[in-house]
């Protein structure tokens, strides 16, 4: 039997490629005849990084990592990685701007900066790539998009021309956006911002309102920051003539998704269907007879935008059979073989041996499938 293994991170506990090692090793006990490919994958937020330039050891051929010392969220300098696969450059913006980079009571999406985004995806420009993928997810930020913005030379001015400064709250004092700057060679290259939501900028579903209180903003941050954001994109029509506020995806990550289609000319896509397409999915699913993806929680949002839903609906137009092993299971949809190791070995030892963990629950996974046993 041929089984292609392609998990997302189990957050918290293992990345795409541990938690594939792990699948690998408990599958390869049981039947140890099978063939197993494995290809971990993301959903272009937190291990987008990992799955389309990996480490040495796993290396992509023509693909190396570059590290920088960039400008933190908070505006302190952070040490993070970026990639190039071919003549693509990847950022993962959570390396540079995310909010597990700040501890709980540094955490302040009113003055928070995506600048070392910015920084990670100029540092890609000089590596001569012709396209940029931007990960959105995991961010610490709600800017709308601006840090990143000025470290690729745009200006962004209140009433006395001067810069305001740097976080989503000072967007209010914004009166004029000066684009003339702006780093030449974004113009030849393609970027795209990966996401797996499809928020608005503004509004009850928009970039302050769903995302910013995990940041942590008050209800009254959240309302200012929202009406910053909406006054950013006012000034953006003026001066840019781009009207996306309204626009699916523009909240991403803060609003950096707005920030990538007004200032970069990015489009914005399924983060999982780019990295599929990046890492060749379609020839590495072809010929198999298995498919085994997984993450951490399985629910509702798994099967909308996330890593198993990219791979069951490629699987279910070649008519390929999924398992899926995760962390914890709350939905089962019909035709899908689930195994989750909270419910194999319980809450605790599901994170506390989360490796040992999952080669359990494939080792068992891969007994039931030889013996045809599934249910």
């Amino acid at each position: 039997m041929r089984v292609l293994v392609c998990p997302d991170k189990f957050r918290g506990t293992l990345t795409a490629r541990q938690a594939a090692d792990a699948i690998a090793r408990g599958w390869g006990r049981a039947s140890p005849g099978d063939e197993l490919a494995l290809v971990p994958l993301a959903d272009g937020g937190e291990g987008t990084l990992d799955a389309l330039v990996p480490d040495a050891g796993t290396s992509v051929p023509g693909s190396h990592r570059i590290d920088r010392t960039v400008t933190g969220p908070d505006g302190d300098p952070v040490d993070a990685q970026a990639g190039v696969r071919g003549r693509t450059g990847v950022v993962e913006m959570a390396r540079a701007s995310g909010l597990l980079l700040l501890t709980p009571v540094r955490r302040d999406p009113c003055r928070t900066t995506t600048r070392g985004t910015g920084d990670l995806m100029r540092a890609l420009l000089d590596q001569d790539v012709d396209r940029l993928l931007v990960g959105l997810g995991g961010s610490a930020t709600n800017d709308g998009g601006m840090g990143m913005a000025r470290a690729l030379g745009i200006r962004f001015l209140d009433g006395e021309g001067e810069e305001i400064r740097e976080g989503g709250a000072a967007l209010v004092n914004l009166a004029r956006i000066d684009a003339r700057g702006i780093d030449p060679r974004l113009a030849a290259v393609d970027c795209v911002g990966l996401t797996d939501v499809d928020n608005p900028l503004c509004g009850p579903m928009g970039a302050s309102a769903t995302y910013g209180p995990q940041k942590g903003a008050s209800p009254d941050d959240v309302w200012d920051l929202d009406r910053a954001l909406g006054h950013l994109a006012a000034v953006a029509y003026r001066d840019l003539g781009l009207d996306l506020q309204h626009e699916p995806g523009t909240g991403a990550a803060g609003g950096l998704g707005f920030g990538l289609r007004a200032f970069c000319g990015a489009s914005l896509r399924s983060g999982v269907d780019v990295v599929m397409e990046t890492v060749g999915f379609d020839d590495e699913i072809r010929g198999v007879d298995l498919v085994v993806t997984g993450e951490g929680a399985f629910d509702e949002q798994s099967l909308h935008g996330k890593v198993p839903a990219g791979v069951m609906r490629a699987a279910e137009l070649r008519r390929i059979p999924v398992a899926v092993v995760c962390g914890s299971a709350r939905v089962h949809p019909e035709g899908i073989l689930v195994r989750s190791l909270v419910d194999r070995v319980g809450p605790e030892r599901a994170v506390d041996e989360a490796r040992r963990s999952v080669e359990l629950v494939a080792e068992e996974l891969a007994h039931a499938v030889a013996r045809g046993t599934t249910s």
